[in-house]
């Protein structure tokens, strides 16, 4: 979920003998090697794994994939769409030439903020990836839930436009978002990450629908106490019924695993409004997140 969210494993399959479960995936029909009849941005990919290779499966030929730590050129005009771990960002930065820092669009899960405005990047262009690669060379599948038919990825930044042509065009959805819209559902992304890793992680890495089913009233509990923590640090208003967005989702991909992982950029970034509220004699808004990391001893 690298474990990451836009490269989930997914073992779903469909038969007419079966019957099809209430929250269901809907199955790209595009394959990586079909060439798409949509006209595609070319682009620069750095990544070439699961997702990496899905993405460029979905342009036309015009592509230039790059492997982590190769230098991005200077001449291709495009988006640079990277598909890399969290921690490999710097690197990628490295072997990007400064003029092309603002083209990069970062697919990564997590709390990117921080990062990105340490590098000049406030406005930089991202991508919340709601879809799974099963294996390398396989068609993607899109995340869908009833309570979101419309699809949850994301895309914003200045080649948001451009990432939603080419995922609409391997079969995918991505809404384009402006400022406001995507950082709160970036903030719900990491807010249901960081709630069902770490309810799972203390029962034993039970799978996310255990999590939802038999835990459900932890996982909604620590959802409730994440967002009222992130509301407050960002000074903006949530939607209604996120519980209920995150538990159905929670459904659809019910079979992953659980584990604390990317802490750094994940449960780091709560625990982190904890230290700071206590450290200025204030209570911790995230009681629950920190009790529970400290019984793992992840702190």
């Amino acid at each position: 979920m690298s474990f990451s969210l836009f490269s989930f494993s997914s073992t779903l399959t469909t038969t007419t003998a079966t019957p099809l479960p209430k929250f269901r995936f809907r199955v790209s029909s595009v394959m990586a090697s079909t060439v798409t009849t949509t006209k595609v941005a070319p682009a620069v990919i750095v990544g070439g794994g699961r997702v990496g290779k899905a993405l460029e499966g979905m342009g036309d030929g015009q592509d230039l994939l790059v492997k982590r730590g190769d230098s991005i050129p200077l001449d291709f005009e495009g988006p640079i769409l990277v598909c890399t771990r969290n921690d490999d960002l710097d690197s990628v930065l490295q072997t990007t030439p400064l003029s092309r820092w603002k083209d990069l669009v970062f697919f990564q899960n997590g709390m990117l903020e921080p990062w990105l405005e340490s590098k000049g990047l406030k406005d930089g262009n991202q991508v919340l990836a709601y879809f799974a690669v099963s294996k390398l060379g396989e068609s993607p599948i899109d995340g869908k839930t009833d309570t979101n038919p419309e699809g949850l990825t994301a895309a914003y930044g200045k080649w948001s436009s451009a990432v939603s042509e080419r995922l609409q065009a391997g079969g995918l959805s991505c809404k384009v978002l402006d400022k406001e819209a995507f950082q709160k559902q970036m903030l719900e992304k990491l807010i249901w990450i960081c709630s069902v890793m770490l309810v799972g992680a203390r029962h034993g890495g039970v799978s996310v629908g255990v999590v939802e089913k038999e835990f459900h009233l932890e996982l909604c509990s620590l959802i409730a106490e994440l967002a009222s923590a992130a509301a407050s640090e960002k000074g903006l208003t949530f939607e209604q019924a996120m519980e209920d967005r995150l538990c159905a989702y929670s459904r659809a991909v019910a079979h992953f695993p659980t584990a604390v992982k990317e802490f750094k950029w994940r449960n780091g970034w709560f625990y982190a409004l904890s230290e700071k509220a206590i450290a200025q004699g204030k209570q911790d808004p995230c009681p629950l997140h920190t009790k529970w990391l400290k019984e793992l001893k992840i702190v």
